[in-house]
């Protein structure tokens, strides 16, 4: 503590603030760099450790808040002798105060209502302000997304990552496609010519769906996650397997096939069953209507 008095000395002739002030603003500023190390350290370890990423992820999340909280904490006790002047005078600029940081009040309590609500979780895939992403990380004032390309794109990653501030959870309507259950539902479309034998090309594309290996689990899954979710939300279904719909547009048929499926395999299972419309095309099952727009 002796060289801890001396720096003070030194800098509240150089300064003029009391050295009281200056030997409590040296120790805080060296709980937070013990902090920092600790925080180093334990990340250290944990990147070593032969767990999931997931639970790195989680682990390191958790241990950097108890560390903060405790920072918190030492810094409070080591400066609760002077807390009674410090409040006094935080109370005549506290209105201007409020002014300036409001969005950061506003953020951290959004985060505490995120924290406990959970109107999304990690992982999950959300849309909100027109940006759509899976939440890749959580914090006390803002989180973060991986941004996905549109639905005419395959809503597949681009590598970009957008931070979002927590007080957009109460500013703008919020998507989330997992919230309730794992699995959302996916329409494409298929163009056939209108003289076509409907009854067949249905029931290859049907054939199709129930042969693929992603989708043909999914209805029984969907079935035992609504059961688990209708306590807490008013969501049923009265079809859960694939379903193919009829319209005649102009001179050809249309047809909308429906589907059940995780949104983040949306692309692939879409890939797959071009591929085998398109072979079943080529070996003369479906009469497709090719467009100039290339859509099949």
């Amino acid at each position: 503590m002796e060289y801890i008095n001396k720096i003070s000395q030194i800098l509240s002739n150089l300064i003029g603030v009391e050295t009281d002030y200056i030997k409590l603003t040296i120790i805080s500023i060296e709980i937070l760099i013990a902090i920092y190390f600790i925080k180093i350290i334990t990340k250290k370890i944990y990147s070593k450790s032969n767990v999931s990423g997931k639970k790195k992820f989680t682990y390191n999340r958790s241990i950097q808040m108890i560390l903060n909280i405790i920072s918190f904490i030492l810094i409070l006790l080591v400066w609760s002798e002077k807390l009674k002047n410090i409040i006094t005078l935080i109370s005549f600029i506290s209105a201007g105060l409020t002014i300036a940081i409001r969005e950061i009040i506003f953020n951290f309590f959004a985060g505490i209502y995120i924290k406990f609500s959970k109107p999304f979780e990690l992982e999950d895939r959300i849309e909100i302000d027109g940006i759509r992403g899976d939440v890749i990380k959580i914090n006390a004032l803002g989180f973060e997304v991986l941004d996905v390309q549109e639905k005419e794109k395959g809503e597949q990653s681009t590598g970009k990552i957008t931070h979002i501030p927590n007080s957009k959870v109460f500013k703008e309507p919020l998507k989330n496609y997992v919230k309730a259950f794992k699995y959302i539902w996916d329409e494409i479309t298929i163009d056939i010519d209108i003289n076509s034998d409907l009854v067949k090309t249905k029931g290859i594309i049907y054939n199709i769906l129930k042969e693929d290996e992603i989708l043909k689990t999914i209805p029984e899954k969907m079935e035992d996650a609504i059961d688990d979710v209708t306590v807490e939300y008013r969501i049923y279904y009265n079809e859960l397997m694939p379903i193919i719909y009829t319209k005649i547009v102009k001179d050809y048929i249309e047809l909308s096939v429906r589907f059940l499926v995780h949104p983040k395999k949306v692309r692939n299972v879409e890939n797959n069953i071009y591929e085998k419309i398109l072979q079943e095309y080529k070996d003369g099952n479906i009469n497709l209507i090719v467009k100039e727009s290339n859509k099949v």
